[in-house]
């Protein structure tokens, strides 16, 4: 029996800009459906700006019926104010994949890299070139945050389900392993 495909929502968290990509994995098969961008007009109320992304992320899952979002977690080493209102964007993106009850994965700036390059200190061109390779694009994924967004689902295709088929072969095993205490024997 063949794998399902699955349809994954990665984010790229931006409170001006949010990037978002949508793609199918079945296996080693990539395809995007769509990308783009969230965009908020700056020195508009927070609340608006943060209304304008919930909205637009909930539009895109009722479009695109995502199984899982993939969402990559944020790293600011000395901006706090940007820190937080890309915290408040994160978070009402969450909000709205809980809502459409989508399972969320986090992954690290490091560990979406080194999921399409094979290099966590990959730069943001060959990170671009791997996710238009990987998804058969004749180019560049634009802009720049949609093309992350793209790497995180792309991640998640490799590491996520990766983990999740682990741990489907974890449980089965357990259950197997539970079932044979009853003093049966069974071979594996």
């Amino acid at each position: 029996m063949g794998r399902r495909e699955v349809r994954i929502l990665g984010i790229d968290p931006g409170f001006g800009r949010l990037g978002f990509g949508v793609i199918d994995a079945k296996g080693n098969r990539h395809t995007a459906v769509e990308y783009g961008c969230i965009e908020t007009v700056p020195h508009t109320p927070t609340g608006v700006r943060l209304m304008r992304i919930h909205e637009g992320v909930s539009d895109v899952i009722r479009e695109r019926r995502p199984d899982v979002m993939a969402i990559e977690q944020l790293f600011f080493s000395r901006n706090v104010t940007t820190a937080l209102v890309a915290s408040e964007a994160r978070g009402v993106v969450v909000l709205a994949a809980e809502i459409a009850g989508i399972p969320q994965f986090d992954y690290t700036p490091v560990q979406v890299k080194k999921a399409v390059t094979g290099y966590g200190a990959a730069d943001k061109q060959q990170v671009q070139e791997m996710v238009r390779v990987l998804l058969g694009l004749s180019v560049r994924p634009k802009p720049d945050d949609a093309a992350d967004a793209l790497a995180v689902a792309l991640a998640h295709a490799c590491l996520g389900l990766q983990r999740q088929r682990i741990a489907q072969v974890a449980a089965a095993h357990e259950a197997q392993s539970g079932a044979a205490k009853d003093g049966s024997r069974r071979l594996l």
